[in-house]
């Protein structure tokens, strides 16, 4: 946090915090754990989020590829721009900028 002056409402925060902290010491300590960074890279999370909501939004099933994903998103997007409905397939259009950006890395 970063202010001129420290205000009652951060006092609270900051002494929580280190309530928690002190208590989640303790417990590490008490237990012999040793906190460790989590070995994730982001990109792998970001590329999962993305293609679990649209596969959720577009009632896709899990198995499809990311290019069958592309595929039936391209095609509902020309359909959309067929009937007219450019916001919806603009919508779409970014989606799958989305998908082939991951899956080209």
């Amino acid at each position: 946090m970063y202010a001129d002056e420290l205000t009652g409402s951060m006092e609270k925060a900051i002494s929580e915090t280190n309530r928690r902290r002190k208590i989640q010491q303790e417990y590490n300590e008490k237990h012999g754990i040793t906190p460790k960074t989590i070995q994730k890279s982001v990109r792998d999370t970001i590329k999962a989020t993305i293609v679990e909501d649209i596969q959720n939004e577009y009632g896709i099933n899990e198995e499809e590829d990311v290019k069958d994903v592309i595929d039936k998103l391209t095609n509902e997007m020309i359909n959309h721009a067929q009937n007219l409905e450019f916001e919806k397939a603009a919508e779409l259009r970014d989606k799958i900028k989305e998908l082939e950006i991951i899956v080209n890395k």
